[in-house]
């Protein structure tokens, strides 16, 4: 249901978005400031119109979104991603994120041996049972 006409809760309308999975995820950040509404902190209670402008401050560079249409029924995504348009902005920046995540170096090639494997593990185990000599114990009776 995409009407131009009213309000919607912000918290229903990230949900209706599908910007979040579910209405409570969508309330919790706003209420931890995460979300701002026309550069304000937004409470979930907040209503949204069309021509607001959305910044999500998640993980990664902020997603600044302009309000498009409204709904208070989630739909499936097509319908959701036509209640919203992502600013050009947002968008170079998330890609040049996605880039750097890309070309950014492994960190596990950074440790030389790394964890042991369960093969190295039970190899290990096999090593300490067995490499007690039988005289090398406590000296007993003597």
């Amino acid at each position: 249901m995409i009407d131009g006409t009213g309000d919607v809760r912000l918290d229903k309308w990230l949900w209706a978005a599908r910007l979040f999975k579910t209405r409570s995820l969508a309330a919790e950040a706003a209420d931890r400031g995460r979300v701002l509404v026309n550069g304000q902190v937004a409470r979930p209670s907040r209503a949204v119109r069309p021509g607001d402008i959305l910044t999500l401050r998640l993980e990664g560079p902020p997603r600044v979104l302009q309000v498009r249409g409204l709904s208070r029924l989630r739909g499936p995504a097509a319908q959701a991603q036509a209640l919203y348009e992502e600013t050009p902005d947002s968008l170079a920046a998330r890609a040049r994120a996605a880039e750097a995540r890309r070309l950014a170096p492994e960190p596990a090639a950074a440790i030389a041996q790394g964890r042991p494997t369960k093969r190295d593990r039970r190899q290990l185990a096999d090593w300490q049972r067995w490499s007690a000599a039988i005289d090398d114990g406590p000296e007993r009776g003597r």
